[in-house]
């Protein structure tokens, strides 16, 4: 899923070019090709599917070399992830019937990637087997405030399989509740990754949100036709906008979790940058070549490799710069960016 616009991370994530065509983390890679990179070896490039917007095809295109140009995927409009899911399962049911799938945000990043893909075939072994959905559960660090926790029912199969019923999926909390969830255990943060039979989601869709499943219906005859985006332009925009979590995750009776931990973070904000980016003996975390900090304590700051920056006497901000545009500000602010970037 490639289509969001990251606006708490402007200045460097804008609706022109959002964070996942953007090397955030300064390794020579974007976050989609990060992504991608991590399904090598598990996935074939010709079964790889992004959605994103009519917007970002060029991106796809420039950044995902041998991709099938068939599997891009261009929304019109954003709608949340439910439309967007419902789209590309529509599709890939009419190429493969049998299809299994793995779900995943084009903007995450990943550190460990060999636990990473461990999972995903272990997934894959547990859905091949029965009409299941399921999310990998990330084992929390710390009782965060941003992400939703799935708490685990029963184990399932097998001592030692790792899988369990998901009891109840729970909407961001507060920092109380959240402090109880990591008390009691039990819990893991919602990664936003799913796996499943294309057959079950699309049965679920139906059940549960049908009026989306009716316009996937009436897409569905144009698909792979010269055709088909322009049923989807007008189509689309008439789904409900929801996410999968409320549309199916939060209905089912199919869901289970895999709890892993692989260095998973849905960097979403500075916040998560500043949380995985090395710190220096006063706590600031410095991505750029040419950075002279005098004075300065738990700052994060992210600026070109050939931009000259000096800053005292600074703590706890965002120093950002990128087209021309400079951002400072206190990092407990870090929700209200989105506020300031127009």
């Amino acid at each position: 899923m490639a289509g969001g616009i990251g606006s708490r991370f402007w200045p460097m994530s804008t609706p022109e070019q959002p964070k996942q065509f953007i090397d955030i983390i300064g390794c020579g890679r974007t976050m989609i090709q990060q992504t991608f990179d991590r399904f090598c070896g598990v996935i074939d490039i010709d079964h790889v599917w992004v959605v994103t917007s009519k917007n970002y095809k060029r991106f796809v295109i420039e950044q995902l070399a041998g991709i099938n140009t068939q599997h891009i995927l261009l929304e019109p409009c954003m709608r949340n992830t439910a439309p967007c899911i419902a789209y590309v399962s529509w599709k890939i049911q009419q190429e493969d019937s049998e299809a299994l799938v793995v779900v995943a945000p084009s903007d995450h990043l990943v550190l460990n990637v060999n636990e990473f893909q461990n999972n995903i075939k272990k997934g894959f072994d547990f859905i091949s087997q029965g009409d299941s959905i399921l999310t990998l559960g990330m084992q929390p660090t710390r009782p965060d405030i941003g992400y939703g926790y799935i708490e685990e029912g029963l184990p399932v199969g097998l001592e030692g399989n790792g899988i369990y019923q998901v009891a109840s999926f729970r909407e961001k909390p507060d920092l109380k509740t959240a402090i109880g969830y990591l008390q009691r255990g039990g819990f893991t943060w919602n990664s936003g990754m799913f796996m499943w039979r294309v057959t079950t989601i699309i049965s679920e869709l139906r059940q549960y949100v049908p009026r989306i499943a009716s316009v996937m219906d009436e897409i569905q005859p144009t698909m792979f036709t010269p055709e088909e985006q322009e049923k989807v332009n007008d189509l689309f925009p008439t789904c409900e906008k929801i996410s999968i979590d409320y549309a199916v995750m939060e209905k089912t009776k199919k869901s289970y979790v895999l709890p892993a931990e692989f260095g998973w973070s849905d960097l979403g904000t500075w916040g998560s940058l500043y949380a995985l980016t090395p710190h220096d003996d006063t706590n600031n975390a410095v991505i750029g070549n040419l950075v002279k900090l005098i004075d300065c304590e738990g700052n994060m700051v992210k600026v070109p490799s050939d931009k000259k920056v000096v800053v005292q006497g600074l703590e706890n901000c965002i120093i950002t710069e990128h087209n021309d545009v400079l951002l400072i500000c206190q990092l407990n602010d870090e929700q209200r960016i989105k506020e300031w970037n127009n």
